[in-house]
């Protein structure tokens, strides 16, 4: 990033968008969307803005910028509205409060029209001068970019933690990835249709993409340090990797079978609480021992019930998937491509909508 345009004021930044002003809206549907969470951030608006104009311009594709103002406290949604006056191109997305960027990044892809959407950080630690590298890589045939902060600018308190997360994460997901916390990201918009974010999980949208059959590659990128503001991130965050990771686990492997899990859980507690008991009659018969006295008894009765629960969860659990599903008309599988003479009424849609 130039350093003279880190210095304009909001005043001389509005002075060189002026034929930006007098630009037309963009149409319906313009081939990029660059999104991104805002939350107090007003010191670095001026300066993404600047930026983000003046790569996207230099592309010579139709594109819009949608900013997503998660509950900022500092000043920034005033300055937001006062960049999206000027500027047809620049659309602002103002949450009632802080819902957090998991919440914020759901928003900007539900309200975002491009055929390519590319989310970053609004600290100026990403650079968009990657977003011409991002999008030679979607074009050769990829549909997700996941970048990779190969130079990260940060304190080890962050860099390592998160280095030893996301060697978990590739582990348990099978997506074998350097860098899932890094929001600078590229999406060709339809496999983001079968996404859905909750809770912390903006983090594993390349895992949910994969499993939907999205072809997914890795870029490195520029990483800078933060110039302005303090970061909204804290060492917290690490720690609720772990629980996350449990979640998109179950969400991978059993979300159309969880009887496998629960019920495999619930058969090996019954085994060994058969073998207990087995093994507790043994000794009151051949050894004397007093069954009432004996632990081996009770832990035979606790790994029982265990089981007996667990299989009775499983049986619960598969009832809900099944409701969830059907009640949406939500297929169990996602088609690619399909042929020409197929029904276009069939439940069973790329995009997981129901048939009229």
């Amino acid at each position: 990033m130039e350093e003279g345009v880190r210095g304009m004021g909001l005043e001389s930044l509005r002075e060189s968008q002026t034929d930006s002003r007098a630009m037309p809206r963009p149409a319906e549907s313009p081939l990029l969307s660059v999104m991104v969470p805002v939350y107090n951030e007003r010191d670095n608006l001026p300066i993404l803005y600047s930026d983000l104009c003046q790569v996207l311009e230099s592309l010579g594709h139709s594109f819009e910028i949608i900013l997503i103002d998660d509950g900022s406290t500092d000043g920034s949604t005033r300055l937001l509205r006062e960049l999206a006056s000027g500027d047809p191109r620049l659309r602002i997305l103002e949450l009632v409060r802080n819902y957090g960027q998991t919440a914020a990044m759901s928003a900007g892809f539900d309200h975002s029209r491009g055929k390519v959407i590319i989310p970053l950080d609004a600290d100026l630690q990403n650079d968009p001068q990657d977003i011409p590298r991002i999008l030679e890589k979607l074009h050769e045939g990829y549909d997700v970019v996941s970048c990779w902060r190969q130079n990260r600018q940060d304190s080890w308190m962050r860099v390592w933690p998160s280095r030893v997360a996301n060697r978990l994460i590739s582990w348990m997901s099978g997506v074998r990835l350097h860098d899932f916390g890094c929001t600078l990201k590229g999406y060709r918009r339809e496999i983001l249709r079968h996404v859905r974010l909750y809770g912390e999980m903006h983090r594993f949208i390349p895992i949910f993409a994969h499993w939907a059959g999205a072809r997914v590659a890795e870029l490195p990128v520029r990483h800078h340090p933060r110039y302005r503001g303090r970061s909204k991130y804290g060492l917290l965050r690490t720690f609720k990797v772990p629980l996350d990771l449990m979640t998109i686990k179950f969400l991978g492997s059993y979300s159309t079978k969880p009887m496998y899990l629960f019920g495999g859980l619930g058969s090996l507690s019954m085994a060994i609480g058969t073998l207990l008991s087995v093994v507790t009659l043994y000794q009151k018969f051949f050894e004397a021992v007093k069954a009432h006295r004996n632990p081996l008894l009770l832990l035979s009765v606790f790994f029982l019930l265990v089981g007996i629960q667990l299989i009775l969860f499983g049986l619960m659990t598969e009832l809900i998937v099944r409701t969830y599903h059907e009640s949406q008309g939500k297929p169990t599988y996602l088609v690619r491509e399909g042929s020409e003479d197929d029904d276009p009424s069939d439940a069973s849609r790329t995009d997981g909508s129901p048939a009229p």
